[in-house]
């Protein structure tokens, strides 16, 4: 989904209390010959095997990985066409475990750089990592993968125009700035515009499979990658071993209405952060009343509509502030600007903002492609009016991110390629998985977990009780991060409980203590499994 957070894990004991869900699936043993991975019109592809070499990426290098390139079709319906390249990397199994096949990852978006999360498995517990090949790999059209998008790298300087659009002067700017956006896309990219459907990144996820020469594949994947990794696991239940999906998305809602549900579900997350630093006022100083705290909060952002200070205009004022309703990891740091901004000083948001959304040639990379999946993988609205009222409608309840998320989907109104329909969801055949969500995750609203878990009637769903934080797994919760390790290592799941409910209530990502928070660091785990996940996500 739009932004994806960043996790922090830490070591634990497998907690006692889990069953066995059925008996555990053998371990996928490597093919002799690889499989083929199916084209549509009943065709079928074969992709050469992956000449894997030195990783460009200094910490892949330092860690031991390879890196190397998967061959598929531009278009599966025309499997002896055109090929692209889709960027792989790997960490082989540790000798002496047992061999428990592929893992790949994904980190959501769409349109977020995996390569370097091959490195993700030295952070599981109980080192249940250890079995595993570790994939990352760049979905294509992202990163390292060719060829790779770019429209406009410099589409996100400041200062943009205000984020409400109270003026018809205010609107035209943003409906000009979109649909150039969108004519830039057609005539910087070309054909692959019309093949970035996320049915097309399961296809590669299977080409992949078949590259290395495996029957099977697991994934972990994160809130975007929950959505691939559902439609995997519908296309290919028999390719399926151990999927871990945090974070996860309503394949029903793709996702136009997906992004209505997250701006009322922004504006209860965001309350959670005021009430917090309300609550801290000792710190931050910015008043004991929630209310008060909110107030301040969009008096300021009305106050940069009129007047920018430096390059903080109000919609660079919110879009740095978006983080808090994602996760609690950047509370203490996001309190902090807040309060110097409060007081007048805005170096420490314009800093953040520039920080977050660099520009130059290709910094666009990861919202292009999201564009370009998002904007193809279902209908959306053809009629501006429609985006019009049904923002002005949601903005009198959602005023945090109503707006702000409309604007940043708006090119799917001029999109130079055309929608389709959204992948076909059936898990009546899948095996079981495990599925993450924190009861107010905004990103990927709780119920899409409830719905996910209604389809997959084999899967397995934790909670985290009353938390915000979106894909929250390996951030030092036990009672999760025990339950995927338990999983990962010997396919041991909680048993699935009867009714529309968790079938499994954790402890969610604490909140942090103003007092010992560091910037970019969760309260509790490791700062470096953080900052890896920030990169591969553009963060």
């Amino acid at each position: 989904m739009r932004r994806i957070t960043s996790l922090v894990t830490a070591a634990a004991v497998i907690a006692s209390g889990a069953a066995a869900v059925g008996s555990a699936a053998a371990a996928p043993a490597p093919s002799a010959q690889a499989p083929v991975t199916q084209a549509r019109g009943g065709g079928t592809y074969t992709p050469p095997s992956v000449r894997w070499g030195t990783c460009a990426n200094s910490r892949l290098a330092d860690a031991g990985a390879e890196c190397g390139k998967v061959l598929v079709p531009l278009d599966y319906a025309k499997p002896r066409g055109q090929k692209i390249a889709i960027a792989v990397s790997r960490i082989k199994a540790k000798k002496g475990t047992r061999y428990l096949g592929p893992m790949l990852v994904n980190p959501g978006g769409p349109g977020g750089s995996g390569l370097t999360l091959a490195r993700l498995g030295a952070w599981v517990p109980d080192n249940a990592g250890d079995g595993y090949d570790w994939i990352g790999f760049d979905p294509r059209g992202v990163g390292d993968s060719e060829p790779s998008l770019s429209c406009d790298g410099n589409y996100t300087e400041p200062v943009r125009p205000a984020i409400i659009p109270r003026t018809a002067s205010i609107e035209r700017a943003w409906r000009d700035k979109a649909a150039v956006y969108a004519k830039d896309c057609r005539k910087n990219n070309g054909a692959i515009l019309n093949h970035l459907r996320s049915d097309n990144t399961v296809r590669d996820m299977d080409s992949i499979r078949a590259a290395l020469g495996s029957k099977k594949i697991s994934l972990y994947g994160f809130s975007y990658g929950t959505y691939i990794g559902q439609g995997y696991a519908s296309r290919y239940p028999s390719h399926v071993y151990r999927f871990v999906l945090d974070g996860v998305v309503d394949a029903s809602r793709a996702w136009y209405p997906a992004n209505q549900d997250q701006n009322a579900a922004f504006e209860n997350s965001m309350r959670e952060w005021f009430a917090w630093i309300a609550k801290n006022d000792a710190t931050f100083g910015l008043g004991t009343k929630p209310s008060v705290v909110r107030q301040r909060w969009f008096e300021i952002r009305n106050e940069l509509a009129k007047k920018p200070r430096g390059k903080v205009g109000s919609s660079e004022w919110t879009d740095v502030f978006l983080s808090a309703g994602y996760y609690v990891y950047d509370w203490v740091h996001l309190g902090q600007l807040y309060s110097q901004a409060a007081q007048g000083d805005f170096a420490g948001v314009e800093d953040e903002y520039l920080t977050s959304n660099p520009t130059g040639p290709g910094a666009d990379n990861g919202y292009a492609v999201y564009l370009g999946v998002q904007c193809t993988d279902a209908r959306w609205p053809t009629q501006w009016n429609r985006w019009r009222q049904d923002a002005w409608r949601q903005h009198r309840t959602a005023p945090f991110e109503t707006w702000g998320n409309t604007w940043f989907n708006l090119p799917c109104l001029n999109w130079p390629a055309p929608q389709g329909n959204p992948t076909k969801m059936n898990g009546a055949k899948a095996p079981a998985m495990l599925l993450i969500a924190e009861t107010k995750d905004a990103a990927t609203p709780f119920s899409g977990a409830l719905a996910t878990r209604h389809r997959f009637p084999r899967s397995v769903l934790i909670e985290g009780v009353g938390g915000t934080t979106h894909s929250g797994s390996l951030s030092g919760v036990a009672c999760t991060d025990n339950r995927v390790a338990a999983f990962l290592k010997d396919g041991i799941l909680p048993k699935r409980r009867s009714g529309n409910r968790a079938d499994v209530q954790c402890d969610p990502v604490p909140q942090p203590d103003p007092n010992v928070g560091l910037r970019r660091s969760a309260p509790t785990g490791n700062p470096e499994l953080r900052e890896l996940l920030q990169q591969a996500q553009g963060l």
